[in-house]
């Protein structure tokens, strides 16, 4: 699945030190210590999942998703968090547009399902714009291809 990109942006090295480590071999696993780090690597980098904490200096995970959804809206959003507060998942979902809310401490084997769930989110997608886009082209040339007979 190293096909898969994803992006951990978290204020704690040692979050995103256990993070590459438990997934650099499964995933394309980039890593970001704030909100402006992650915006030069999603500048640069195709991501695919983008997973955030949710309490960092200067702006929170939510913040973040909210400040990049117009420019990257691509990208399946995971919000983590060390505390369970129920207005920062209902702001993640309502901003941000979060496709799952976790807590810390993170189990290894859930982070790695949820990222391949959400992988196949956005993989569907994907797949549903460009289909849309196909039936949309040829609609446009039955339509031409029924003027044609109307005028002959």
């Amino acid at each position: 699945m190293k096909e898969i990109t994803v992006l951990y942006v978290d204020d704690e090295p040692n979050n995103l030190l256990a993070f590459k480590a438990a997934f650099r071999r499964t995933f394309t696993v980039f890593t970001a210590e704030s909100a402006e780090e992650a915006m030069g690597i999603l500048a640069k980098e195709n991501i695919h999942i983008l997973l955030s904490d949710q309490r960092m200096p200067r702006m929170t995970g939510i913040e973040f998703f909210e400040a990049i959804l117009n420019q990257y809206p691509d990208p399946i959003r995971i919000l983590i968090t060390g505390y369970t507060d129920i207005n920062a998942v209902i702001d993640a979902i309502n901003r941000g547009q979060v496709y799952k809310y976790l807590t810390k401490p993170w189990q290894e084997d859930d982070i790695r399902i949820y990222i391949e769930k959400a992988y196949e989110v956005f993989r569907l997608r994907k797949e549903n714009i460009e289909l849309t886009d196909q039936l949309i082209d040829a609609n446009r040339k039955l339509e031409f291809l029924a003027r044609q007979n109307l005028l002959s």
